[in-house]
């Protein structure tokens, strides 16, 4: 008798264990299915948004107002600098453009424009705007300040509202590279120094 109950105990515990292991699997296997959908969901949440930036951003260009807000800043010598969007960026408004750059270390070297950096602001000459067939945009024009001047050459990613801008100052070949993102005029929240 107590070999038959052993051998029903033994049964009813291998029983339970392969039912529960084909429950965890069929819960693994739900969950990973509820990731890839919760995934899919928000990948297609943030084309959208982008694509909406996109179109923003091709509305503030043409319009003549828009500010590239730089995330990071790269320079001829292959160092890059992450900045603060809010004092380092490219402006244009009314065929008046600020270009500033700022960086952190401006408590013991404030730079010209007291922020660690240089403020150029000035009339802009004739810009040129392309776009091409893939609809990347393409945007350039020079900026006159009180001494220095520089010619700008945007670019907009595709899609997005990614830019990158190439400075290519007048009088050196110091180019410096900002990059970031293109909103408009009116939507952005720059902090701007001591015009130089």
């Amino acid at each position: 008798m107590k070999k038959v109950l052993s051998i029903v105990a033994l049964l009813l515990l291998c029983f339970t264990v392969t039912t529960h292991a084909q429950i965890s699997k069929e819960d693994r296997a739900a969950r990973r299915e509820a990731l890839r959908k919760e995934r899919a969901e928000r990948e297609a949440l943030e084309a959208q948004q982008d694509s909406v930036a996109y179109l923003k951003a091709i509305e503030a260009i043409k319009a003549g107002s828009f500010v590239l807000e730089a995330d990071f800043v790269g320079f001829p010598s292959g160092l890059t600098r992450y900045v603060s969007s809010s004092t380092n960026y490219i402006e244009v408004n009314e065929n008046n453009g600020v270009l500033q750059t700022a960086f952190s270390n401006f408590s013991a070297n404030p730079g010209p424009n007291g922020l660690g950096g240089v403020t150029v602001e000035g009339s802009i000459g004739t810009p040129k705007f392309t776009e091409d067939k893939d609809g990347n945009l393409y945007y350039s024009f020079n900026i006159q300040g009180i001494a220095v001047s520089a010619t700008i050459f945007i670019t907009v990613t595709a899609g997005t509202n990614q830019a990158s801008a190439t400075i290519t100052p007048n009088f050196n070949n110091n180019n410096m590279t900002m990059t970031g993102h293109l909103v408009p005029y009116d939507e952005s929240f720059v902090i701007q120094g001591t015009t130089w």
